[in-house]
């Protein structure tokens, strides 16, 4: 399975519809399987849940600096 797919997959998912930002905030195990449309080991989906946090994260950061940026031209 390629990790960084699925985490790239929910990732994409989760921007497109805020719905699933909250319910994966609330039981991210059950929007991953549901996203990806299987069931996962707990240490496969723990790596996903991880990866997809941390991109969150990241690009909220990014989006932060890029509006910041963007009031000092």
């Amino acid at each position: 399975m390629d990790v960084k797919g699925q985490i790239n997959k929910i990732v994409e998912e989760i921007s497109k519809n805020p719905n699933i930002k909250e319910e994966f905030e609330k039981e991210p195990v059950k929007v991953i399987e549901k996203v990806i449309g299987i069931d996962l080991p707990d240490d496969v989906v723990m790596k996903i849940i991880d990866g997809v946090k941390a991109k969150i994260t990241i690009d909220g950061v990014s989006k932060a600096a890029d509006a910041l940026k963007g009031m000092f031209r």
